[in-house]
């Protein structure tokens, strides 16, 4: 990961999926065209589910069920805007991700996803919100949140402000 500092940080404990899932619907409900959502966490940390509930915020229609995109790499779904879930899982390299012609993706016309974002490196976009997942157990989760870029801390500020109120 790039070592800039944050312009915003946040961190909540879920306390079931359910809960983590609406955290991340909410979220989802705020993003935009180029908006970089990069999610850190060991396997079973919640980033597929949390890329889950981005994508009903995004309005991707129920009809199509997110799942982890391992193998394919790259998922496109329709919705409010496009929203593309990468998994890097299984992608070495810098090569690879050229290749993978990330950088379309990163500054296109839809929201973005990165399961193992970490992986990126210094290709990780600047404009960024990262969120790094942690399993406490019982479902519980510990989420903190780094806003990278002035859109990621706008988005990052108005989800703190809707869980304020």
């Amino acid at each position: 990961m790039k070592n800039e500092q944050p312009l915003r940080t946040w961190t909540i404990q879920t306390s079931s999926p359910e809960e983590t899932h609406l955290l991340a619907e909410q979220l989802g409900m705020l993003l935009q065209p180029g908006d970089v959502v990069a999610l850190v966490g060991e396997l079973g940390s919640g980033k597929t589910l949390f890329s889950q509930g981005l994508a009903r915020g995004l309005e991707v229609p129920e009809t199509f069920y997110i799942t982890s995109p391992t193998f394919a790499i790259i998922n496109e779904y329709p919705g409010r805007v496009p929203f593309y879930h990468l998994d890097l899982y299984r992608v070495s390299g810098r090569a690879e991700f050229v290749e993978l012609g990330l950088e379309e993706i990163f500054y296109g016309r839809g929201a973005v996803a990165i399961e193992w974002a970490e992986k990126l490196g210094e290709e990780l976009p600047g404009e960024r919100l990262e969120i790094h997942l942690t399993f406490l157990g019982e479902g519980e989760r510990n989420i903190a949140f780094s806003a990278f870029g002035d859109q990621a801390e706008e988005r990052l500020a108005t989800l703190i402000r809707s869980f304020n109120k």
